[in-house]
């Protein structure tokens, strides 16, 4: 259970606002929710918009209205006659709807902190996670070009003997996507090397690697929630290395988890155990 008073928790959703990108993000907070009872969870948006009405605020926006609303509900108690204490600790604690680190992103992220007047965390990304291995290997079994379960004895015939884990944000995202990497390497059985979306010729440059390595039958694991690509990329990206492609990991159940593991590792340990 959240403790009265907790920050608030703000995911900051990259790429152009849809409908698609709210939804998601949305689940993502039930999940955290039903993971962290109470907690006070918010959606703002790097490319979002504050005016009247709008169905997509900004991150700094939001990160306003929050410590408005945290100063407004203390002065209602003192007008109550409550004997209120000094806030202590953030506002809100902003965690990046990212897997991996995205300097140009993350920069923005940063700047929309200090264009607001709250006192905010900013939390780490998502990954690298076990966890994030383990959606990809969903992701993958659901496009039918993994086993869903190494022990079953049936085989897929359209299963991959080579994986591309394609990410965004460059050399240092591919360098962390390379952990995450290691242990779908592991739970596979085949290899898996990582490639950045936005590097030309990078994804290209990983499938000939792995087919000179002897892989005949490559997959593209997209190490991604979504929103965080732009649109084509991955359409362009398969076209390049030529091969077939599973689902980006979007509102998959741990990604909701982990928003609230670095939220709680955020604020310290006890809210932390409070989540258990």
């Amino acid at each position: 259970m959240a403790p009265e008073g907790a920050p608030a928790l703000v995911l900051a959703v990259p790429g152009a606002p849809s409908a698609a990108s709210r939804g998601l993000a949305e689940e993502i907070l039930s999940i955290g929710r039903s993971e962290l009872p109470g907690l006070d969870g918010r959606i703002g948006y790097l490319e979002g918009d504050d005016s009247e009405g709008s169905e997509f605020p900004s991150l700094a926006g939001v990160l306003t209205a929050v410590a408005d609303e945290r100063a407004a509900r203390a002065e209602f108690a003192r007008a109550a006659g409550h004997e209120v204490p000094a806030a202590t600790g953030p506002d809100a604690v902003v965690v990046p709807l990212l897997v991996g680190p995205d300097g140009d992103l993350l920069r923005r992220v940063r700047q929309a902190l200090m264009d607001s007047s709250a006192a905010a965390e900013l939390a780490d990304v998502l990954g690298p996670h076990p966890l994030l291995a383990e959606g990809l290997h969903v992701r993958l079994s659901e496009a039918g070009l993994a086993r869903a379960d190494r022990a079953r004895l049936f085989t897929v015939t359209t299963a991959a003997d080579g994986i591309i884990l394609a990410t965004t944000g460059g050399e240092e995202a591919v360098q962390a996507a390379g952990i995450t990497g290691m242990l779908l390497a592991a739970r596979l059985a085949v290899p898996v090397k990582a490639a950045a979306l936005d590097q030309e010729g990078s994804v290209a440059g990983i499938a000939d690697q792995l087919r000179a390595e002897g892989s005949t039958q490559l997959a593209l694991a997209p190490y991604l929630i979504g929103p965080e690509a732009a649109e084509g990329l991955l359409d362009t990206a398969c076209k390049e290395a030529d091969c077939a492609t599973a689902e980006v990991l979007g509102a998959y159940p741990a990604l909701g988890k982990l928003a609230v593991a670095q939220y709680s590792a955020a604020l310290g340990l006890t809210l932390g155990a409070s989540a258990h």
